[in-house]
Formats: structure tokens, sequence, C-alpha cells
């Protein structure tokens, strides 16, 4: 006599084979085989890359850019036009830079490929130029963002990213700019509500335009962290304390970096930084020996003077001879060859 048990696995075979219930009774049901899905097999995680084999400087420099307009009509020495901004951006891919953040930059989360180089595109004053979203809340094609945006798509291993450092009534007063900045990984920064001459402010005075600026951008995009600041002109309040850190009407803020409208690459942030006062560059070309196109061209002829990632974002790779540059507070995540 044959057990039901192993009438059903008869059964069950019978469907495996030919999809025919032969022999199994006229009352027994149809039965569909379950399918049994094999995992999929994981990459294998790559060996480290050798700091060496990628010529790994981690304390070296950092050009942070400074961009103003971006239109078909220069009004001034920090405009481009969207052909110009193309150029620079094709330039920086072409020559190994990956862009990430003010924020990131200051906080030492430097993630990048290995053999590849940080650059932080930064964007004052939050024109219309930077950043005008359509009916249908996309950016236009001829600003920056959508300059950016269109660059990343034909380059996906060029993150479209950057840090606007915006006022009150940015991009226009749009309600839905920063938003949508937040929310498509770009970076927020304050650079006060009217974009003031700090230095003819009062304590008080400098301390209210930066707590107004931080209120509105926390109405617009509610929850959103702002990390870095940048001095509007340049120009620093009486007592530059107050760019870094203050309070106002109860409420305090305080900056990991103020950015000055400086003349030279930014350290690296493992090294002797001072995040007081952290220089940026002028993008462009122009009559000036401090833009980007000449600190690019430096540092492509020097290129051990540039941060060259290791590919892991967990350790600082660089030369053993520059073991003394390292901050302590990365001493244990540095690693010499």
């Amino acid at each position: 006599m044959v057990s039901y048990g192993a009438l059903a696995y008869r059964c069950a075979l019978s469907v495996l084979a030919s999809a025919l219930l032969l022999g199994c009774g006229a009352a027994t049901e149809s039965v569909t085989p379950a399918v049994v899905s094999s995992p999929e097999p994981t990459a294998p995680t790559p060996p480290p890359v050798d700091p060496a084999a990628v010529g790994a400087n981690e304390l070296g420099l950092v050009p942070v850019l400074m961009y103003h307009q971006v239109t078909a009509h220069p009004a001034g020495e920090y405009d481009q036009t969207p052909e110009e901004f193309r150029a620079e951006l094709e330039r920086l891919h072409r020559e190994g830079y990956r862009p990430v953040t003010a924020a990131d930059y200051i906080s030492g989360a430097i993630d990048i490929p290995a053999g590849t180089h940080p650059v932080v595109l930064t964007f004052d004053d939050s024109t219309v130029s930077q950043l005008t979203l359509t009916g249908d809340g996309r950016p236009e094609p001829g600003s920056a963002v959508g300059i950016l945006e269109e660059f990343g798509s034909a380059h996906p291993d060029f993150r479209p990213t950057a840090t606007f450092y915006v006022n009150n009534e940015a991009f226009g007063g749009d309600p839905r700019a920063l938003a949508w900045l937040a929310g498509h990984g770009y970076d927020l920064g304050a650079h006060t509500g009217s974009h003031a001459n700090l230095s003819r402010l009062d304590a008080a005075g400098v301390q209210r335009e930066l707590v107004q600026n931080l209120r509105a951008v926390a109405a617009a995009a509610p929850g959103v962290a702002v990390r870095t600041m940048a001095l509007p002109l340049g120009v620093f309040p009486t007592d530059r304390r107050l760019a870094a850190a203050g309070e106002w009407d109860g409420t305090p803020y305080a900056f990991a970096a103020v950015m000055l409208v400086g003349a030279e690459p930014a350290p690296s942030p493992y090294g002797a930084i001072d995040p007081a006062g952290v220089p940026r560059i002028r993008s462009g070309r122009g009559e000036v020996p401090f833009d980007s196109a000449h600190w690019l061209d430096r540092l492509a002829q020097n290129p051990s003077l540039r941060y060259t990632s290791d590919g892991d974002a967990s350790r600082v790779s660089f030369p053993r001879g520059l073991a003394p540059e390292i901050a302590a507070a990365w001493a244990d995540r540095a690693r010499a060859y």
C-alpha cells in the first residue's frame, strides 16, 4: 500500500517532469511546482587600491571654485557664459576632478574614486542665472544647475553637485528652489539675508543677518543642515568670530567653515586648515594670475601638489614624507606609504 506522502511525492515529480497528473487520481487538484530561485551572486569586494599605484596624496590641495552669474551677457569679472562654464566642467572631468560639496570637504567626507581629485563648486548670491525652475519643476537648461545636470547625465562618473550660498528671496523668490536643490543632492550655505557688507554692521546686525538667513532656508527647505557660510564681498565683520558663530533673537548659529573670496586652492581637510577662513578661487580665465585656469594649469604641471584620492573614504593616504602634516584628529586614519 502506498502512503499518502509517497503518492504526493510521485505527483510532484510527475508535474515537474511533464506537467501531466497521470496516475494521481481524478480528484487530485493540479499542482504548481514551487520555483526555488538561486541567490543572486554577490560581486566580490575589490581589493584595496595600492595608494602608491595611483599616487594618492590626501594631504594635497583642493580647488574650491567660486561662481556668480552664468549668463550669455556677463556683467562682471566673476561672471561666465554658459559656454565657458561647460568648457570648465569638461576640463575638470578630463583632468580627473570629481565634485564634492563644501559640507563634504570640511567634514572630511571625501568619497571619490581612486586616482581622482576633489573639486568644490560654489555659487554665491542665489541668482536666477544659477537656477530657474520651469513650470513642471525642472531646471532651465541654460541655467548653471541645468548645465550641471546635463553634464552629469552625459558623464555618469561626474556627480552633479555644488554648494549654493544663498540670500533671502533666493533664486527670484521661487519657493520651490531651495527644496529642489536639497532634494537633488546639492548643498546649501549661508550668505546673509540681504548680502550685507558685514564690516558696516554692529555685532547685533551681523548676527541678525545670519540668523534671518538661516530661518529663511529652514522655512523653504525644512530639515536641511547649513554647514558653511560664505562672506558677502569677501568681507569679515569687525569681530571675525561672529562670521562663524553667534546668536540673535534666541537662535544660535555655528558654521563648520567660513569661505573667503580667496585666490588659491584650499588645504586638505586632514591637514593644517583654518576653517574660519577657507580660500576659494575665482572661476574662469581672466586678467589676474589667480583664477581657476591659472591654478588648474599649475596643479596639472605639479600633480604632487594636488589632493589625489586612494578610493577608500575610511583612510587618509599620503607619501611618507608628508606624515608631519596630518592633523592629530585624523591620525588614526592615516596611511603613509
